[in-house]
Formats: structure tokens, C-alpha cells, sequence
């Protein structure tokens, strides 16, 4: 399985999953419907700083696991991009829920990130030795694969978050009718159809 926004290292190996990049991932995959329930309910300057808390947890994580190598692991490495797209995916719900992101924008948003989460829980299937278990599947310990971003998925990430943030701050600082915002939705637009035309599978027997 290959898609243009993370390439995978194989590997095999047992290692300890509860490091603190990883605490930090889980933390942010559950401020993520605390973000979403915010936004709907409207309150937005609330939302704004617990959305700036999600953004703090990410560059912690990524920060000390360059820095500490025995807080590095196979499962960070999936986990990191999984808890990205979890929150990205909710704020774009929720933000569109709130009339401040366009649908068709959220559509193809989502639509690219449910099926490059699916891939990963894939790679990790066909990446498990055989005999392959429910509990082999969903242990942490056992690390098969590591996911490696390129370049082009952390601009991506980046520009879905700048959006995502310029439109959460819009009600708080009085422009959500602004062209430059609707400007920013148009370039999501295109660099989500552009990179959703990239996504490339092969079939499993290629592993």
C-alpha cells in the first residue's frame, strides 16, 4: 500500500507504548469532541484556547520525541498523524455545523482522511505476523510498521490548520466575512481535490 502523504518503514518489534508523546496524542484525540461540542454550542472563545492547548500537546509530542530517542516509538508514529486527522476531521464538522467552513469544503476534507486512516489500520493488519489475533492486532506493544510524514503532508497539515483556526478566531475577532477567510477556503478546496487525485493504492499482494 502506498499514498502520497506518509511512506512506511516495516518493522518488528516489542516496545514500551506508554511514553509521553504518545500521552500527549491520546490528549489530544480527546479534546477533540470537547472542541466539537465548544463550537457547536458557539462558544467560540473557549473553543479558541482549548484549540490553542491541541496545538501546544502537538508540538510537545513531536518536540521531545526528536529530542529523547527511548521516547520515540513505532506506535508515536502513527498515533501523532492519527490524532492530526481525528481533530482536524471534527473541527471542519463542527466549524461547518457553525455556517464558518463550507460543505463541500468539509466533504472532501473527510472523505481523504477516513480513507487514509483506513489505510493505516490496513498496513497494520498485512504488517502483523501470522498468526494474526484480535489481541495481537490492537496490543500497542507489538510495533509492525512506522509511518514516516514527507514534506508534502505536514504543508497540508499545516494549511488545514491554518484555516481551521483562522475560521475558529473569525466570530472572535468579528471578520468571518472576510475575502481573505473565503480566499483560504478556495485554496483548501483546490489542495484538497489535488491531493485527494494523489492517494494511490496497490493491492495487498504487493506486501
Amino acid at each position: 500500500m502506498v499514498f502520497h502523504l506518509h511512506f512506511i518503514v516495516f518493522v518488528f518489534q516489542y516496545e514500551n507504548p506508554w511514553t509521553i508523546p504518545n500521552m500527549l496524542s491520546m490528549t489530544r484525540i480527546g479534546l477533540a469532541p470537547v472542541l466539537g461540542y465548544l463550537i457547536i454550542e458557539e462558544d467560540f472563545n473557549i473553543a479558541l484556547g482549548v484549540f490553542a492547548l491541541a496545538g501546544l500537546t502537538d508540538l510537545l509530542d513531536g518536540f521531545i520525541a526528536r529530542n529523547w530517542a527511548n521516547q520515540k516509538s513505532a506506535l508515536g508514529s502513527a498515533l501523532d498523524p492519527l490524532a492530526d486527522k481525528i481533530l482536524i476531521s471534527i473541527l471542519y464538522i463542527s466549524l461547518t455545523y457553525a455556517d464558518l467552513i463550507p460543505v463541500p469544503l468539509t466533504y472532501l476534507i473527510i472523505s481523504r482522511d477516513v480513507m487514509l486512516i483506513a489505510a493505516v489500520f490496513y498496513v497494520r493488519y498485512r504488517t502483523l505476523p501470522t498468526p494474526r489475533t484480535l489481541a495481537k492486532y490492537f496490543n500497542p506493544c507489538y510495533a509492525t510498521a512506522r509511518l514516516k510524514p514527507t514534506f508534502i503532508s505536514k504543508v497540508n497539515t499545516a494549511v488545514q490548520l491554518i484555516l481551521v483556526a483562522a475560521s475558529l478566531a473569525a466570530p472572535v475577532f468579528n471578520y468571518a466575512d472576510s475575502i481573505y477567510l473565503q480566499m483560504l477556503c478556495l485554496e483548501n478546496v483546490s489542495d484538497a481535490n489535488f491531493q485527494s487525485s494523489k492517494c494511490a493504492y496497490v493491492s495487498a499482494h504487493s506486501f
